[in-house]
């Protein structure tokens, strides 16, 4: 699917990667901002940097029968308190209906800061099997109600300065008690994925099998 620069009104699928044998896929949520309406287009860079990543998985992923659906939002920012829902939230669920209407797989949702805990606040959709959060953006007190008996593994740098790994530590400490939850200590790297690429992208493709694969879901 080609990428677009026009600006778009409605969340929108990118990009999909999805062999005909598919099994399973994977739903990439990009990260983005506290506050921000802005339209989202192919200029975005929190969107670039997920597309790379979605790319680089879909090749890994293909040959085991995992799909990979890439996401841009309808704005950048989070944007608690301006509707029902936060932005991205409501566009994920929105792609996540939209997967189960012309797919009907399970889902393993990968999401990067924004994304992450975009995907977390929808992993008690049906379909969601769990979800791969890298440096993820997990305040203290988000709910991990959404992930009961789900799959949660998470990774962070040391030397983010964006968001939290000691919130993230503690998220999937508490995220424990009702999920399979795991955190992964990325080493002396920071927020954007620009460092160790190979080690996150390994991490990525890893842990997106760890979901789709957890026993009690085959």
């Amino acid at each position: 699917m080609p990428e677009t620069t026009t600006s778009s009104q409605a969340p929108v699928f990118t990009d999909a990667w999805v062999p005909e044998s598919a099994r399973a896929i994977v739903l990439v949520l990009h990260g983005g901002a506290e506050h921000g309406t802005a339209p989202l287009d192919g200029r975005s860079l929190s969107w670039r940097r997920g597309r790379a990543l979605a790319r680089h998985l879909a090749g890994v992923t293909a040959a085991d029968g995992i799909g990979v659906m890439m996401l841009r939002y309808r704005v950048r920012g989070w944007n608690a308190g301006h509707g029902p829902l936060p932005s991205p939230v409501a566009d994920a669920r929105w792609a996540l209906g939209e997967i189960a209407r012309t797919h009907g797989l399970p889902v393993a949702v990968l999401g990067h800061s924004m994304g992450a805990r975009t995907g977390v606040a929808v992993a008690d959709h049906p379909s969601v099997r769990g979800v791969v959060a890298l440096a993820p953006w997990l305040p203290p007190g988000d709910p991990v109600a959404p992930l009961t008996g789900k799959v949660l593994r998470a990774a962070h740098g040391r030397l983010d300065r964006i968001t939290s790994a000691r919130a993230t530590r503690a998220y999937v400490a508490r995220a424990g008690e009702v999920a399979d939850a795991d955190f992964t200590d990325m080493g002396a790297v920071g927020h954007y994925l620009l460092r160790r690429v190979p080690l996150w992208n390994a991490y990525a493709a890893a842990s997106v099998r760890e979901v789709l694969d957890a026993p009690g879901h085959a």
